[in-house]
C-alpha cells in the first residue's frame, strides 16, 4: 500500500462549491471537523447554498442553524433531536423516503452530490477502510460524488462487510474525536409488559429486526430462554450484544449470513462498538441489501419489531410525525414490515404503548390532522401494547376497530367505542 497524504480539514473542504448537495455519514459517526471546516468558509462568506443529507445524527447541527439560512439547508432523510426543532421552524427540511431506497437517490442522480464527507477507519494491510458504525447510504455517496473526502479516525471500529479501497477518496483528513455514544436505556415497567407481549410471538430460530431504546432493551430481556435467534436488522444497541454474550442469538438458521450478525448502523455504548471491530461475525453493509424487503424476506421467520407515534382505529400507523410536526422519518419500518411479511413464517410487530408519558391516547379513532402514515393499514399485522397483542392482518375496519379496543387503555375504551358506532353505525355492536 502507497503512503497515504493526509491534509488538514480546511484544504479538503476548499473542494466544496456554492450549490453543491453534501452526503454526511451519520448516527455515531458525523465527520464534524469536516462541518466545522465548512462553517469557518461560511462565515468568511466563501461558499452559500450548501444542501446537507444524512440519516440522524448526533452532536450540534449547524447545517440546520438558523444563522447560516440561505448559506446551509439541511435536507435529512431522518430528524433526529438536534435539528427537530429548525425543521418544525422551517429553517431545515425533511426528504420523506423509505430508508432502502436513500441509496438509490444518490445512485439513479436524484440527488447529485457534490461531494461526500465519511468518517473511516485506519486501512488494513490491503489498503481497506471500513465505514464502521455509519454504512447506510454512505457507499452510495462515496461511488456517486463528485469529491470524496474521508476523515480517518482510529476510533472508528473496523468491521467487515462493504468496504472501500482508501485511494477511492481525493482527500484524506485525520482526526482522533470519539464516536457519539448512546447510554443504554432502562425500561420501564410499561416496556416490559410490551417486550412479554412481543417475545411470546418471537418464535426459535427467529430473525430479528429491532432498534434501539428502552422498549427494544425490554424485549431483549424477555428472550433470554429463546434459542437460536438471528440478526437482519438496520441497526442494534446494547440489549442486541446482552443476548449474544448469553448464547440466545447463534444466527444458524439464517438461510443468507448463516451465523453473521447483519446491520447498515450502529448507536450505542463504546462496548458495542468494540464488539463490531474486526469481529468477523458481524457483517456492516450497504442499505440497499440490510433493507431490501427481498433480501430481508431471503430469512426465515423474520420478525420485525418496530414502534409507532399513534394507531387509528383502522390500523393505519403514524411513526414519522406529532400532528403536522415532524418528529422522526419514514425510517426502514414498512421494508422490514413487507420483508417480514414475505418471509417464511414471518411476523411483524408494531408495538407501543397505550397512551405517552402524559397520559395522550396513542390508540386513536383517527390519526391527527397533518399525521403522516408509514404503515398503511393494508401491510399491518401484529399490534402490540402493555394490554396485549392482536393481529390486524386480513380483518376487516369494525373487526379491526374491535380488536384495538381491546388493547387500548382501559379509560379510553369508551370513548373509542363511541368513536367507532358513529363510523361504522349500530351494526358495530354485533361484531365479535
Amino acid at each position: 500500500m502507497k503512503e497515504l497524504r493526509y491534509v488538514s480539514a480546511d484544504e479538503a473542504v476548499a473542494s466544496v462549491m456554492s450549490g453543491d448537495h453534501i452526503h454526511l455519514s451519520s448516527v455515531a459517526s458525523v465527520p464534524h471537523i469536516l462541518v466545522d471546516a465548512l462553517v469557518r468558509r461560511a462565515r468568511a462568506g466563501e461558499v452559500e447554498d450548501l444542501h446537507f443529507h444524512h440519516f440522524h445524527t448526533e452532536g450540534d447541527a449547524p447545517y440546520s442553524d438558523p444563522e447560516f439560512e440561505g448559506i446551509f439547508f439541511e435536507q435529512g432523510f431522518f430528524v433526529g433531536p438536534n435539528v427537530r426543532a429548525n425543521v418544525n421552524a422551517g429553517y431545515a427540511d425533511y426528504i420523506p423516503v423509505h430508508l432502502s431506497d436513500t441509496q438509490r437517490l444518490y445512485r439513479t442522480g436524484g440527488i447529485r452530490l457534490g461531494a461526500a464527507m465519511v468518517q473511516v477507519s485506519p486501512p488494513d494491510a490491503d489498503g481497506m477502510v471500513s465505514l464502521g458504525t455509519s454504512v447506510d447510504s454512505s457507499i452510495a455517496a462515496v461511488e456517486s460524488a463528485r469529491v470524496k473526502i474521508a476523515v480517518v479516525n482510529p476510533n472508528v471500529p473496523f468491521a467487515y462487510g462493504d468496504l472501500i479501497p482508501v485511494d477511492t477518496f481525493d482527500f484524506l483528513v485525520k482526526d482522533d474525536t470519539p464516536l457519539f455514544t448512546k447510554a443504554y436505556t432502562e425500561p420501564s415497567a410499561t416496556d416490559i409488559m410490551i417486550g412479554r407481549h412481543c417475545a411470546a410471538l418471537v418464535q426459535d430460530g427467529a430473525c430479528l429486526q429491532m432498534g434501539i431504546g428502552s422498549l427494544p432493551n425490554a424485549l431483549a430481556t424477555q428472550l433470554n430462554g429463546h434459542k437460536d435467534l438471528g440478526i437482519h436488522t438496520e441497526m442494534f444497541a446494547d440489549g442486541v450484544l446482552e443476548l449474544i454474550k448469553k448464547g440466545v442469538i447463534t444466527g444458524r438458521n439464517k438461510r443468507i449470513d448463516t451465523g453473521k450478525i447483519v446491520a447498515s448502523f450502529l448507536l450505542g455504548s463504546g462496548e458495542v462498538y468494540s464488539f463490531i471491530d474486526h469481529n468477523p461475525d458481524v457483517l456492516m453493509k450497504d442499505i440497499k441489501y440490510v433493507n431490501d424487503p427481498w433480501t430481508i424476506a431471503r430469512n426465515p421467520r423474520v420478525t420485525s419489531i418496530n414502534s409507532a407515534v399513534e394507531v387509528d382505529l383502522t390500523g393505519q400507523v403514524c411513526a414519522d410525525s406529532i400532528g403536522t410536526r415532524m418528529f422522526s422519518g419514514t425510517g426502514g419500518q414498512l421494508d422490514f414490515v413487507r420483508g417480514a411479511a414475505m418471509s417464511e413464517e414471518g411476523v411483524s410487530m408494531i408495538a407501543l404503548s397505550s397512551r405517552t408519558a402524559k397520559g395522550v391516547p396513542k390508540i386513536v379513532p383517527t390519526l391527527r390532522l397533518g399525521a403522516g402514515v408509514v404503515t398503511p393499514r393494508a401491510d399491518v399485522h401484529w399490534i402490540v401494547t402493555e394490554y396485549g397483542a392482536v393481529d390486524l392482518w386480513g380483518k376487516s375496519l369494525q373487526e379491526r376497530a374491535r380488536l384495538l379496543l381491546s388493547i387500548a387503555h382501559p379509560d379510553d375504551r369508551e370513548g373509542l367505542e363511541r368513536a367507532a358506532f358513529e363510523r361504522f353505525g349500530p351494526h358495530f355492536h354485533s361484531v365479535r
